[in-house]
């Protein structure tokens, strides 16, 4: 599915360049269940934005379903951002002024979805993470816990085959967090393959793999057994 290829990310301060990202070559499969860490700095949020689409590497290749999109124009990227790829941020990122069901059905306007099937569409994604009673809500009524369901459930509803979560549990209680990487494991049991950002072991072990990234490198791409929950 997602190919990496020698991607490597530079930025430059007045006459220096800083390599962010050196050589970084990485394969993930379709379905698989991706923990990506590293200490502060390390470059794994750098390598999170330049797989979904909202960074350019400085150069390398990355093969999406077999295409080189590293060359894409902006338009083309933001085409692929809204059709394969659904983000999970720490802040939740919803539009205070909207409630849960137009926020879920933002991603569908910008793929020019009708207003019916966008209604019904983000309708079924909330309740798939049993937000069903909770649809007219504004942000400002709702959890923590819940408005992380709401930024699932936006970033589900348009079927993408990629999901890319930033420290998804990094603002919720430990409890809290339980419950929404349970949501991730059951959408990966489903098919949709995660990417998620972590800087909690925890949080890592609902991963089946994790990638370690440090100054830069990766370091490591172990296999991780699934932590068994109750």
């Amino acid at each position: 599915m997602i190919e990496l290829k020698d991607i490597t990310k530079s930025y430059k301060v007045g006459k220096e360049s800083f390599d962010v990202l050196k050589q970084i070559n990485v394969a993930i499969h379709q379905g698989e269940f991706i923990a990506i860490m590293g200490p502060s700095g390390s470059g794994k949020s750098t390598l999170m934005n330049i797989i979904g689409c909202l960074d350019r590497p400085s150069d390398g290749k990355y093969l999406l379903d077999g295409e080189d999109i590293s060359t894409y124009k902006d338009i083309q990227l933001a085409k692929v951002r809204n059709e394969s790829i659904g983000f999970v941020f720490q802040q939740f990122q919803l539009l205070p002024r909207l409630n849960a069901l137009k926020n879920v059905e933002l991603p569908m306007i910008y793929a020019g979805l009708g207003k019916k099937e966008r209604e019904e569409r983000a309708k079924q994604a909330l309740t798939k993470v049993d937000l069903g009673d909770r649809m007219q809500h504004m942000p400002n009524e709702l959890s923590g816990g819940q408005k992380q369901r709401v930024a699932i459930a936006r970033a589900i509803v348009n079927q993408p085959k990629l999901i890319l979560a930033d420290e998804p549990t990094g603002a919720l209680d430990t409890k809290t967090s339980y419950s929404i990487m349970e949501q991730f494991t059951q959408l990966n049991e489903e098919g949709t393959t995660i990417v998620l950002v972590t800087h909690e072991q925890e949080v890592a072990e609902y991963a089946r793999r994790m990638i370690l990234v440090r100054d830069g490198e990766v370091v490591s791409a172990d296999e991780q057994v699934r932590r068994v929950t109750t």
